[in-house]
C-alpha cells in the first residue's frame, strides 16, 4: 500500500483532529465550520476525515467520515440514507449502440419512473417489481418499525421500489477505455428513507431540549442519540432497513435498465465486474482496535481491494475504483465530484447556452430544470481524483453517453 499520505491538518485545535484529502480542491469556510462544529462534540473520534468533495451539509458536511463513541447524529446521516451507486459492465461494445441514442434514452425513462412526486412513482405495480417485494423482508421490517413509531409512513415503499428520485440521481449509460458499455447509476432510499430520516431527526431534537449537556452544541441539526437509550436502538433498526432497501431499489432499477436494453440493442451478457455501494450511511466498523460508529455522509468505503464509484458530473468522467485501505481515511474515498455551486447559486450562473455546451457529447436533458445539476456547479473531478491518491486506484475510467435524471 501507498505509505505516502496527502492529507492536511485542517483542525489541529482539541483533542480530534480533521483531516482533509483536499488539496487543490476548494473548501468553504461553511464547510470549515460545520466540520469544527462536529470535530468539538466529545463523542466523535479519534478524528474526523474530510473527503475532497466535501461542501455544506445541513449540520454536517457531506464528503465526511465522522466516527463516534457510543452515539448517533442523525442529521450526519442524512434523510437520503442509504444513498449510493450500481455499476456494471456488460459484453456489448461501442459500436454496437446506434448513432441515435433518443430512443434508448426514452424508452429507460418510459421503463423507470424518475423525479420527485407522484409522477416519479408507479402507477401501476409491474409484476416484477411486486414479486421482489414478495420475495424480500422489507415490508415485515418496515411494519417492525412503524409499530413503535406511528408517524413514519409504509404506503411508499411500494410504488417507489425501481424508480430514480430527482435532484442528483441518475442513469447512465456509459463506455469505459475500452469501449466496453457500462450501465451506472444513483439513488437512495426514495421518500421512505427521506420519511424515516427526516423522522428520526426531529426526534433527536426533541431529546435534545430535555438532556443536560456538559458541552456547547452550536448547531440543533447535530443533535444525537446516545447509546443505550430506546431511541438510539430503533434509530439503528430504522437506518439499516433504509439501507437496505436503498440497495433493493438499485437493484430492481439495474432490472429494469437492463430489461429495456434488451429489447433495443443486440443480444448481450454481463460481466462480473459490478458494483453496489452505499455513500450516506453509518455502521459499525472497527478502527485501530476500537469498536466505532462510522458514519459516511457523501463518502464510500475504500478498504484495500474493494471495489467503489465515484461519479463526476453529467457531462465529466466517472471512475471505478479500487480501495487502498487507507486506515487515515477510515478506509475511505470520495463519492463524486461534490458541489462548488449551491443548487440556487447555479440556477443563477450557469447558463443554458452553457449547459448545452457542457453536455454535447451526452443525450441528456438539455432544459433549464437540470441547470442546477450541470458539470460547472460541480468541482473538477480531475482535482478531485487527485487529492485522493492515496486512498484509491482508479480501475476503469468511465465517459457517459446517455445520461437520464429526475
Amino acid at each position: 500500500m501507498n505509505t505516502q499520505h496527502t492529507f492536511e491538518l485542517l483542525h489541529a485545535e482539541g483533542p480530534t483532529p480533521i483531516k482533509g484529502w483536499v488539496r487543490g480542491v476548494p473548501v468553504d469556510e461553511l464547510a470549515q465550520q460545520q466540520l469544527r462544529n462536529i470535530a468539538n462534540m466529545p463523542f466523535v473520534g479519534p478524528w474526523v476525515a474530510v473527503m475532497p468533495d466535501v461542501h455544506v451539509g445541513k449540520g454536517a458536511t457531506v464528503g465526511s467520515v465522522i466516527p463516534t463513541r457510543g452515539a448517533i447524529i442523525p442529521a450526519a446521516v442524512g434523510v437520503d440514507i442509504g444513498c449510493g451507486m450500481a455499476a456494471v459492465r456488460t459484453t456489448l461494445r461501442a459500436e454496437d449502440l446506434p448513432d441515435n441514442l433518443a430512443q434508448l434514452r426514452s424508452s429507460i425513462e418510459r421503463a423507470v419512473p424518475v423525479g420527485n412526486g407522484k409522477g416519479g412513482e408507479h402507477r401501476l405495480l409491474p409484476d416484477s417489481i411486486r414479486s421482489r417485494i414478495e420475495r424480500s423482508v422489507l415490508v415485515q421490517g418496515l411494519d417492525a418499525i412503524k409499530q413503535r413509531h406511528r408517524k413514519i409512513r409504509t404506503d411508499k415503499l411500494a410504488c417507489q421500489i425501481g424508480t430514480l428520485g430527482g435532484g442528483n440521481h441518475f442513469i447512465e449509460i456509459c463506455l469505459d477505455e475500452t469501449g466496453a458499455v457500462w450501465v451506472m447509476l444513483h439513488s437512495g432510499s426514495r421518500g421512505t428513507g427521506n420519511l424515516i430520516g427526516t423522522y428520526f431527526i426531529e426526534q433527536a431534537r426533541e431529546q435534545l431540549a430535555r438532556r443536560v449537556l456538559g458541552f456547547h452544541l452550536p448547531d440543533k441539526d447535530l443533535a444525537f442519540f446516545l447509546q443505550g437509550e430506546p431511541l438510539f436502538d430503533d434509530y439503528v433498526q430504522a437506518v439499516g432497513w433504509a439501507q437496505d432497501y436503498a440497495r433493493e431499489n438499485r437493484e430492481a432499477m439495474m432490472a429494469r435498465v437492463l430489461a429495456e436494453m434488451r429489447v433495443r440493442l443486440p443480444k448481450f451478457q454481463l460481466e462480473k465486474l459490478a458494483v453496489n455501494c452505499h455513500h450516506n450511511y453509518v455502521q459499525s466498523e472497527t478502527h485501530g482496535g476500537e469498536e466505532l460508529l462510522v458514519t459516511r455522509k457523501g463518502a464510500v468505503s475504500a478498504r484495500a481491494g474493494e471495489l467503489g464509484i465515484i461519479p463526476g458530473s453529467m457531462g465529466t468522467r466517472s471512475y471505478i475504483v479500487r480501495g487502498k485501505g487507507n486506515a487515515e481515511s477510515f478506509h475511505s474515498c470520495s463519492h463524486g465530484a461534490g458541489r462548488v455551486l449551491s443548487r440556487s447559486a447555479a440556477r443563477q450562473q450557469i447558463t443554458l447556452a452553457q449547459h448545452r455546451e457542457a453536455t454535447a457529447h451526452v443525450e441528456c436533458r438539455k432544459d433549464a430544470a437540470v441547470i442546477d445539476e450541470s458539470p460547472a456547479a460541480y468541482k473538477s473531478i480531475d482535482a478531485v481524483m487527485a487529492a485522493q491518491s492515496d486512498l484509491v486506484e482508479v480501475v476503469h475510467t468511465l465517459r457517459q453517453v446517455v445520461c437520464i435524471k429526475g
